[in-house]
């Protein structure tokens, strides 16, 4: 145990010593240093909200959109001319109410339908060579929502009132037409012609060739045949009239002599050939039979 004189004399020993002071801070190049980079942080601060203004302002950011960009409630309005660097998806893209859609491109715009699995459906490409379309119909209407045309694999339909083609040419068909009324323009000709080949018209129920203010004219260069296998032929004309017909010769001894005749008769050989024999007092066919060889 301590004495009490020894307790007094440590008391006494601690209170001659000078009390310690510990600072507490930055000092010297650390605080010049401290100071340089808040000073540079508020710059930069600064110039970062001047650049952030001006972007602002330079792009037209508002509360309902940037620039020519609006945000509505029916979605995004452009006002003006637009360019897309990416794909464009939107599910409908309509212009101003009175003003015109406007799609331009250096290449082509094509529009594509697809389904849930990405497989092409329908195609519709405009460029610089054409316009192809690609789908499995293709149908024109009108206002009024009649067929005007219309083309898929099986056929190709033609729904208005009248088909002109204004070409030199005219119409050319690889394969057989089928048509109930094939008729021309009011004081135009109709010409169906074949160069090269046959003409075949065919109907179950007939066949009317009609020209109530001009004449009908069938012209080939090898042969003309009218069949009817259970009806008849009938030529209905005031005057009928066969041209170029063979004429044959009648024998010496029963040609009249001094008299030229001018009157013939139209005889028929078993092949159904006709051809002019002179008239006599009888009967002449039976003697001008070369012809029927």
């Amino acid at each position: 145990m301590m004495t009490q004189e020894q307790c007094t004399h440590r008391n006494n020993v601690q209170s001659s010593e000078k009390p310690q002071v510990y600072k507490v801070g930055i000092y010297g190049w650390r605080k010049r240093c401290l100071y340089f980079f808040v000073l540079l942080l508020m710059i930069l601060i600064l110039i970062n909200l001047a650049l952030t203004i001006w972007i602002l302002k330079v792009m037209n950011f508002t509360i309902d959109g940037m620039g020519k960009l609006r945000i509505t409630e029916k979605g995004l309005k452009l006002e003006g001319a637009s360019e897309f660097l990416e794909p464009l998806y939107a599910k409908e893209i309509q212009s101003k109410p009175g003003r015109p859609l406007f799609l331009q491109s250096s290449r082509n715009v094509s529009v594509n339908i697809v389904n849930s699995k990405n497989q092409l459906l329908t195609q519709l490409v405009t460029g610089s060579s054409g316009f192809k379309a690609k789908g499995k119909l293709f149908e024109v209407k009108s206002t009024s929502g009649k067929l005007l045309f219309s083309a898929d694999e099986q056929e190709v339909v033609v729904g208005a009132e009248r088909l002109r083609v204004m070409g030199a040419e005219g119409a050319v068909f690889s394969k057989s037409v089928e048509t109930p009324h094939v008729r021309a323009e009011p004081f135009k000709e109709l010409r169906l012609e074949s160069p090269t080949r046959s003409l075949l018209m065919e109907a179950p129920k007939g066949i009317q060739i009609l020209a109530e203010a001009g004449d009908i004219q069938a012209i080939c260069r090898n042969e003309l045949r009218l069949e009817s296998k259970d009806g008849e032929i009938s030529l209905d004309a005031r005057r009928i009239r066969l041209m170029r017909l063979p004429e044959g010769k009648a024998s010496t001894s029963s040609s009249s002599s001094g008299n030229r005749q001018t009157v013939y008769e139209v005889c028929v050989c078993p092949n159904g050939r006709l051809f002019l024999s002179q008239a006599g007092t009888g009967s002449t066919c039976q003697i001008s039979n070369n012809v029927c060889l």
